[in-house]
């Protein structure tokens, strides 16, 4: 009996989670309250804080369970030696794409609320990304050692997150197109934009600080 009220519990946390990640991306963070999230999924709001004590709780998780799925993403794909520089990068994007199309409440909010977060929560979040960030600008720095020797991995990579982040704010989720048709688009456009970089940024050198005076 108890190994059953344990799973059943955390089944409704994540039914709570999904309907809270739904009206933060419908409403905003702001404009949805622990009543509204308890209406949702038709309970109590007493019953709502005996799995969740506030809304930035719910946060939270919603970003965590987000951003730590991404991470695990990038893991299994670093982890895949089989796989070429260019088929390694083309796989995290369409895995990237194909999480986003199943979990698009969660993204929107982890792109959009995680800034409400306390700093603590919110810094553990934002080490994640950084985590997930480094896994794509290091797979950018396979396909092209140069752009790495040129200390432009990292920015390549974060235009990279440019089109694929804020994609929720023009593809429709019942239009033409679709999160999977729409991954072959990206990765030919990245790639060839990639392979066809030719004039890369001079790095410039890090002048050392000038201390003053008083600073002495």
């Amino acid at each position: 009996m108890t190994q059953a009220r344990g799973e059943n519990f955390e089944v409704q946390r994540e039914t709570i989670l999904s309907s809270a990640a739904e009206l933060f991306a419908l409403r905003g963070y702001h404009g949805t309250s622990m009543n509204d999230v308890a209406d949702a999924c038709r309970l109590s709001k007493a019953t709502l804080y005996h799995y969740y004590v506030d809304k930035s709780e719910l946060l939270g998780n919603i970003a965590e369970r987000h951003v730590s799925a991404l991470v695990q993403l990038c893991e299994i794909v670093k982890n895949d030696s089989a796989i070429s520089p260019t088929a390694r990068l083309e796989t995290l994007i369409s895995r990237f794409l194909t999480e986003y199309a199943e979990a698009q409440n969660f993204h929107r909010v982890l792109t959009e609320d995680v800034r409400f977060l306390p700093r603590r929560a919110r810094d553990r979040i934002l080490d994640k990304e950084r985590h997930v960030v480094q896994a794509f600008a290091d797979a950018v720095g396979f396909v092209r050692p140069d752009v790495k020797r040129a200390e432009l991995e990292k920015p390549i990579a974060m235009l990279l997150f440019g089109m694929l982040n804020w994609m929720f704010t023009w593809l429709r989720p019942k239009g033409r197109l679709t999160h999977a048709s729409v991954a072959p688009l990206v990765c030919d456009l990245f790639l060839n934009g990639l392979n066809g970089l030719t004039a890369l940024p001079v790095k410039r050198e890090r002048r050392p600080a000038i201390r003053s005076a008083a600073a002495k």
